[in-house]
């Protein structure tokens, strides 16, 4: 029996090292040399520019940030043990009550008919209306790691208790949020200096204006939302210079590309910016009917086009699938249509067209009308479909402009004061004066003249005064926005 046992516990051995682990400290000096290891590698980093310190740090901040209130959030969870009734350490929302669904108005609006039970107000959607300045992503990690709590109207139930995103808000109900979201900055710092020449610039591209929308004359060349490589952009300058006696900058609820003008829609509120959202994406994805005759309009938008050649109809409609092809390894992609409409990319597409005037100098002013908003839909459907490219549009009718005889105008000397006072008024640089058929280079001649909409400003009162209110019939406006200058000249040139 002893040498059976003898073979697991032997006489004269060491103890197991698990027996006797004890914690164990580094040595003060190896801890010294990674501490030294660490600081040489940190004066190692690269050396940056000045431009480039202050958006790396800006970012460090902003990520620094967005990390400390999520852990912060866990910490609190983790340190009160229960003791959730402790409002200091939580940054609490107003009680809710009973408001507008931005989304559920704009569909009512756009004539879809919208189920009552489905109109109603989620904890996710509330903090997001209350804190517009935090990130979308920032305030879902919060609901996806439990930190939000909810406190609900019920005196029976009087304790915050956690939330999920999607759980519907009753009337009363509070919302808690960690009190480190405070920390969050919610004003983006300005990179550059206010301009007196900019802010009259801008005020002067202002078509119309009321309590929940601006809309503006977009200039050729302007970028509407900012990117790599974008110093200006109209929605960075619309914040700075449009919020008028507002807290909110005006938000951006639809596109125009960066060498195409006319009409552009903002909200000014988020409430309202949220409507024109959705009856902008309905107006998209609700006109994949066959009946597109007795549809209702809600929203028609008119483009003036300057193209080459002419169409062989006067008029007609136009429906082709339109689908994004990646050329070059990825590094550009181009729309073209799609032979097959089952295929993944492809995206239904329908313009109108009629022909506004053609002149004998090969040219033909058209009208076009979209019915659905896709990505280059005007410009491929006149190249590819009509066979009649867009003056300057490069991209789609290369070929067409290789062959285009240069037009001589007239009143070239004349025009030439004009054009230098335009290039003084412009504090961009855009050279709105240039681009017509009578110079070298032309620019894009496509333009948002004409767009028809829903006084948001009365249905959204309507909205907030009668609850469950008939906007079906609401009155509508029509916007009109003039032509930029070098499609102006175009239009004299051909004229004479």
């Amino acid at each position: 029996m002893r040498a059976y046992f003898s073979k697991f516990y032997p006489r004269h051995t060491k103890p197991s090292p698990i027996t006797n682990l004890k914690p164990k400290t580094r040595p003060r000096t190896t801890a010294m040399a990674e501490s030294c290891l660490l600081r040489r590698l940190l004066h190692r980093a690269p050396r940056f520019s000045d431009e480039a310190k202050t958006q790396y740090s800006a970012l460090y901040q902003c990520r620094y940030n967005y990390a400390s209130i999520a852990a912060d959030a866990q910490g609190f969870n983790n340190n009160n043990n229960g003791n959730e009734s402790k409002k200091g350490k939580w940054f609490t929302l107003p009680p809710f009550t009973a408001t507008v669904n931005g989304a559920a108005l704009g569909k009512e609006l756009a004539g879809v008919k919208m189920d009552k039970s489905t109109n109603t107000m989620t904890a996710l959607k509330w903090v997001q209306r209350c804190c517009p300045e935090l990130p979308q992503s920032l305030v879902q990690k919060l609901f996806r790691l439990r930190q939000v709590r909810r406190e609900s109207s019920d005196v029976e139930e009087q304790r915050p208790k956690r939330v999920a995103a999607k759980e519907s808000m009753n009337i009363g109900d509070r919302i808690f949020l960690p009190i480190t979201v405070q920390k969050f900055p919610s004003d983006k710092v300005e990179d550059y200096p206010s301009s007196e020449e900019e802010m009259k610039f801008l005020h002067s591209l202002e078509l119309y204006k009321d309590p929940e929308i601006i809309v503006l004359n977009k200039p050729p060349g302007l970028p509407v939302q900012g990117g790599i490589g974008i110093k200006r952009s109209l929605d960075e300058l619309a914040a700075k210079y449009m919020k008028y006696e507002y807290s909110e900058a005006p938000r951006l609820v639809h596109r125009l590309d960066r060498d195409c003008s006319g009409i552009l829609v903002m909200g000014r509120t988020q409430l309202s910016a949220s409507v024109l959202h959705s009856v902008f994406r309905e107006k998209t994805f609700g006109t994949q009917t066959e009946d597109l005759e007795s549809k209702k309009r809600v929203l028609q938008k008119r483009y003036w086009a300057l193209v080459i050649g002419c169409p062989r109809r006067s008029k007609g409609l136009i429906s082709v699938p339109l689908g994004k092809v990646v050329l070059d390894n990825g590094k550009s992609e181009r729309i073209t249509i799609m032979s097959d409409v089952r295929e993944p990319s492809a995206q239904f597409a329908v313009t109108e067209y009629r022909i506004i005037g053609s002149s004998e100098k090969g040219y033909t002013w058209l009208e076009l009308s979209p019915l659905t908003g896709r990505k280059h839909q005007l410009r491929v459907h006149c190249a590819e479909v009509l066979g009649t490219p867009i003056v300057g549009d490069y991209k789609y009718g290369w070929q067409a402009h290789r062959k285009l005889k240069h037009l001589s105008s007239s009143t070239s000397i004349v025009n030439l004061g004009a054009r230098i006072l335009e290039q003084e008024a412009d504090p961009f640089s855009l050279r709105l004066g240039n681009g017509s058929i009578s110079d070298k280079q032309p620019h894009l001649h496509l333009h948002c003249k004409e767009m028809v909409l829903p006084n948001f400003s009365l249905a959204l009162q309507q909205a907030r005064v009668v609850s469950g209110a008939d906007l079906v019939h609401v009155e509508s406006i029509k916007l009109v926005a003039p032509l930029p200058s070098h499609m102006q000249k175009s239009w004299d040139c051909l004229s004479s």
